[in-house]
């Protein structure tokens, strides 16, 4: 029997590639990145086998780094992923996304009776319980958020 050809992804010459993304979650990055969009290339490799993992997701953005707000945003999604910027085809800068102990201004709080709901000009604040999966609370009502809830923000 024929072992078939490993297909390959091909390189990307400069921008960032997003691995390690808990599985399934690679639809929710690009959603907070706002990709695809008419001048960027991506791949998307989602539930690919990983032997850390089980199983992970990898997004590829050619020409373009990401910001530290969308950083953050990915952290609350996938908080063991990694982020590689490439140059000239080589990984210049790689590091570990950081979930923060204290998130402002990325999330609304879903208690609809919030002081963050209302028009008073307070910054929206969570602080996180949990990491894996993720749990924050409100710093105003003290409302759990947890998992699901934030996804459906993205």
């Amino acid at each position: 029997m024929k072992k078939p050809k490993e297909m390959k992804v091909k390189p990307i010459k400069n921008g960032t590639v997003i691995d390690h993304i808990t599985a399934n979650k690679a639809l929710n990055v690009l959603r907070i990145l706002n990709l695809p969009d008419k001048k960027s290339k991506v791949t998307i490799a989602i539930n690919v086998l990983s032997p850390n993992m089980g199983s992970k997701d990898i997004v590829k953005i050619e020409n373009r780094e990401l910001y530290s707000s969308e950083v953050d945003q990915i952290a609350l999604i996938a908080p063991n992923a990694t982020i590689n910027i490439i140059r000239d085809y080589e990984i210049v800068e790689k590091g570990k996304i950081q979930l923060l102990n204290e998130i402002k201004g990325l999330l609304n709080c879903p208690n609809p009776n919030c002081i963050t709901n209302t028009s008073e000009p307070v910054i929206k604040r969570f602080y996180v319980i949990k990491k894996e999966p993720v749990i924050l609370r409100c710093h105003y009502c003290e409302r759990i958020v947890e998992e699901d809830e934030i996804e459906s923000q993205f």
